[in-house]
């Protein structure tokens, strides 16, 4: 039977969170031992477990049908393909820092100056774009450390929280770009194979789906259901039923976690009462 080959990386938090994200999808993977390649137990779909950044181009030599891996990794790879899906985990950015101590006045500050990465394709663009000449010092491991032992003036690498920047005397000065997982597919990838990819991509967003949302319950007044129920559009649009009490109902809808708190604030201030939140299991959209 034909199977999906798609590539993670084989160790780290974005290989543990691509892993969840399938189980959560609910194909089994028979990967006690982490061998290189682990086959589904109830789906057409391998497993290949490599270095991130060889994942762009074991698509681009059709070893694997796709793969999940950072926008850095893709954007650094120069790759030409196609993103089908922004996972909404591992996210970071990369960005150019320098010392503390030092006056910056804006990116013409990196002209003549040597700045050090393990990016070194993405920074040149960068740098082309906005006509800037600058020495780039490519070096693997803890690029943080490179202009306080003398070696760089800057540096250009992934930031998630700053915190290692600020233990390392650096600040953030330049965001170059966003990254997050995203699930990469093969252009040339068709017949039974695409239709396994169909499915996969149909699973994948039922659980990011799932994971951005929240279900919520509420008892309403009645004559403040039109206001409530702008507050909470759903989907389509709310469930309303009445309550025993008269003048109440009962409001069902589901809210977006980017927007919960906002909505919860607008509820109580038309008189939502009893607000229950439940977390969603699976939503099909």
């Amino acid at each position: 039977m034909e199977k999906l080959k798609i590539a993670i990386q084989k160790s780290g938090r974005l290989s543990e969170k691509s892993m969840e994200i399938i189980s959560e999808a609910g194909i089994s993977m028979n990967n006690g031992s982490r061998k290189l390649i682990s086959a589904s137990t109830n789906f057409p779909v391998e497993i290949l477990f490599l270095r991130d950044d060889d994942i762009p181009q074991y698509i681009a030599d059709d070893v694997a049908d796709a793969g999940i891996v950072g926008e850095n990794i893709l954007a650094e790879s120069g790759a030409g393909l196609e993103i089908h899906e922004k996972l909404g985990f591992a996210k970071c950015r990369l960005s150019l820092a320098v010392q503390k101590s030092v006056d910056y006045s804006g990116s013409s500050f990196f002209s003549g100056k040597r700045i050090a990465t393990s990016y070194p394709n993405i920074l040149k663009c960068w740098l082309e774009k906005n006509k800037i000449d600058a020495e780039i010092h490519v070096i693997t491991g803890s690029v943080e450390i490179a202009t306080g032992i003398g070696l760089a003036d800057g540096i250009f690498d992934i930031v998630s929280s700053g915190s290692t920047l600020l233990s390392n005397g650096l600040k953030e000065v330049e965001k170059i770009m966003d990254s997050e997982a995203v699930l990469l597919g093969s252009p040339g990838i068709g017949g039974r194979k695409a239709e396994i990819m169909e499915e996969f991509l149909f699973r994948l967003r039922t659980v990011m789906a799932s994971r951005n949302n929240k279900y919520i319950l509420l008892n309403a007044p009645n004559d403040k259901l039109d206001k409530i129920i702008d507050a909470i559009p759903g989907m389509k649009s709310p469930t309303v039923l009445p309550l025993a009490i008269e003048g109440w109902s009962s409001v069902h809808s589901v809210v977006n976690e980017n927007d919960f708190w906002q909505v919860i604030g607008k509820l109580r201030a038309h008189g939502a009462q009893g607000i229950l939140v439940i977390p969603i299991e699976k939503m099909i959209v």
